[in-house]
This record gives C-alpha cells, structure tokens and sequence, in this order.
C-alpha cells in the first residue's frame, strides 16, 4: 500500500516539476510525471532492501527529496539535449534543405 502512496506522491512532484522548471517546452506533459513516479517507486524499493522500515520518516523523506532531484536532473539534462538537437537540425535543414 506504502507502494502506491509513494508512487502517487511522485507523480504529484513530477507534476510540480513539469511546471516549475525551465525546459518544460521541451517534452511532453505527461513525461515528468511519469518520470517522478517511477523514481518514487524504484527510490522506495532500493530503500526497503536496503533495510529501511515502511513506518519510518527516513524512508518518506529520502524517496520524495531523491524523487525531485531525479526530475529536476532528467528536465534540466533532456531540455539541454533536446535544444541541441533541435539546433543542429535546424542548421542541417536551412542549409541543405529538407532530406528526400
């Protein structure tokens, strides 16, 4: 159950993230919060093997701050990517045109 609260409160960080950072042009609407409640869950699971217990406020804490510096690394890294790329593709097509 502990599982499906985390994975919930990911996707509500991702959400956030979706919104309050810089690159948010760059991807889809639905790919943040994909990205945080996935982190959420794969953060939580490492940390129950790891020997944390579900009850305590160590293991909340760590997979919510984790979860938002996992979708605060993957937006600022796929914005930068993803505005390179578009760069070079564009100065690909302005200079020999569209490929056939």
């Amino acid at each position: 159950m502990e599982l499906l609260f985390i994975a919930l409160l990911g996707i509500i960080i991702g959400g956030a993230g979706r919104y309050l950072l810089p690159w948010r042009h760059t991807h889809g609407a639905a790919l943040m919060p994909a990205v945080g409640g996935i982190a959420a869950m794969v953060l939580w699971v490492a940390l129950t093997w790891a020997g944390l217990k579900w009850n305590g406020g160590v293991i909340w804490w760590v997979a919510l701050i984790g979860t938002g510096v996992v979708v605060a690394a993957v937006d600022l890294l796929l914005g930068r990517l993803r505005t390179r790329s578009d760069a070079a593709l564009h100065d690909t097509v302005s200079k020999h045109g569209l490929p056939a």
